[in-house]
């Protein structure tokens, strides 16, 4: 009798993704990231330019998150059946319409072909391609990766990809001042960055094998991407699968917001991150009359991508480094978090010198960027196993609910009562900082 050779666990336990192909999926992800923040930069100017008050323009490019938030989860799940390639092909195709798109009715407006409100509208209209058909891109990225490497190359595979999100939030507001161009001006970021999502998309068409996936395994959903956004988080597939229920094989119940072992964790999150996406939508704006340039906007593209950088380079600081470094567990992450915050935030609200600005907001993308992954997995460590991939759900659109509308509502505040605007968002914070101190369970208690 033949016997079968066992099957090669050693070459199993070793499956991972050629390094061209990381590259390339690595790009997906940071073109989407860094063309958003590219944009941050460039549209307050922009908006004073075109005569819009602060509030529209700030709620014309907020509109994308609702849509990011509602889409993404329908763009995972058709991951499944549809093939990952497909789904990142759509993704980038979005970007690039939309990008193009906007750029050509910003220069519209700009040289007066329309007027500044219409010109915000058709923005609007093109900007929702990228929350509406921009978000297929990252679930499909990490659904591809976490389908083609073994569960011991996968935790270091994903994170890589999901690093760069966060690289791409520094490096966006880092080259938009360096690539407005004299012929194309202020919307130059626009052209420049559908250019390279389209140098991507070809690289991709040729170079990624189609795929047909046989099983699911659905990439985790993220936020949109901001400066101060998480960095990344490491989703593990066959942790969260809605497939791996409890050991008695029934499928777990569906997990309520209300549910109390979440709602200390919710409540933290939702407060917390409208503290932070205020003060993101915001500073652009502050800076143009801190800095004295509302008569000159164009000056104000390099001051505005200094202070994002300095803050996504915060919030990486935080999230790969004191986070691990400290080992900070969710209750301590959150709560020192939110002091560093409120500090931050009084620096820039006091402060009329690029500098100061600079540091304030470095402070406060700190403590925000300690805040964020601690609310989030608090939340995944209240629920057991079977539930994480329902908390996931939860917690991604907790994030995204955030910058709906607080952006925009920020400004409009800062308008109205700029130091009263700055007192809000530490109130925020405070809240969640008192608040949190009585309702979040200790950490030794949700490691227990």
């Amino acid at each position: 009798m033949t016997l079968m050779p066992a099957p090669d666990s050693s070459a199993e336990s070793s499956q991972k993704l050629p390094a061209d192909r990381m590259t390339l999926l690595f790009m997906v992800m940071l073109v989407t990231a860094a063309g958003n923040t590219a944009m941050q930069s460039v549209m307050p100017a922009i908006g004073t330019r075109l005569g819009v008050a602060d509030f529209w323009v700030s709620l014309a490019y907020s509109w994308s998150a609702l849509l990011w938030m509602v889409c993404a989860p329908r763009w995972a799940r058709l991951s499944d059946r549809r093939g990952r390639k497909a789904l990142m092909n759509l993704g980038l195709t979005g970007f690039i319409l939309s990008f193009a798109l906007c750029g050509l009715t910003l220069m519209a407006g700009l040289n007066g072909w329309m007027s500044g409100m219409w010109t915000l509208l058709v923005f609007a209209l093109f900007r929702s391609l990228y929350g509406g058909l921009g978000s297929a891109g990252p679930p499909a990225v990490q659904a591809y990766v976490a389908a083609r490497t073994s569960r011991a190359q996968r935790t270091q595979s994903l994170s890589l990809i999901s690093s760069s999100f966060g690289l791409g939030t520094v490096i966006g507001p880092a080259i938009a001042p360096l690539i407005i161009l004299p012929m194309l001006g202020l919307p130059s970021p626009f052209f420049i960055f559908a250019a390279f999502g389209g140098l991507v998309l070809v690289i991709l068409k040729i170079r990624l094998p189609d795929d047909t996936p046989s099983y699911a395994v659905r990439g985790r959903l993220v936020s949109e991407p901001l400066s101060t956004g998480s960095a990344g988080e490491v989703y593990d597939p066959t942790e969260h699968d809605e497939q791996h229920g409890p050991s008695d094989g029934m499928p777990p119940a569906l997990l309520s917001w209300r549910d109390p072992r979440l709602r200390p964790w919710l409540i933290t999150g939702l407060v917390g991150g409208h503290a932070n996406a205020i003060i993101l939508g915001l500073v652009g704006f502050m800076l143009l009359d801190r800095l004295d340039l509302r008569a000159t906007p164009e000056l104000a593209a390099g001051p505005t991508g200094l202070v994002l950088m300095s803050g996504a380079f915060a919030t990486l600081l935080a999230q790969w480094g004191l986070i691990p470094y400290l080992k900070l567990g969710p209750r301590n992450s959150t709560l020192w978090g939110m002091a560093l915050a409120v500090v931050g935030v009084a620096i820039v609200g006091l402060s009329f010198s690029l500098n100061a600005i600079t540091l304030g907001f470095a402070v406060a993308s700190l403590g925000f960027g300690l805040f964020r992954p601690g609310f989030t997995s608090g939340a995944s460590l209240a629920v057991n196993r079977s539930e994480q991939g329902q908390v996931a759900g939860i917690v991604a659109s907790v994030n995204g609910a955030a910058y709906i509308i607080a952006p925009a509502i920020g400004v409009w505040l800062y308008n109205i009562a700029p130091l009263e605007s700055f007192a809000i968002i530490i109130g925020l914070c405070l809240f969640v900082l008192i608040w949190g101190r009585k309702a979040l369970q200790r950490d030794e208690h949700l490691f227990e």
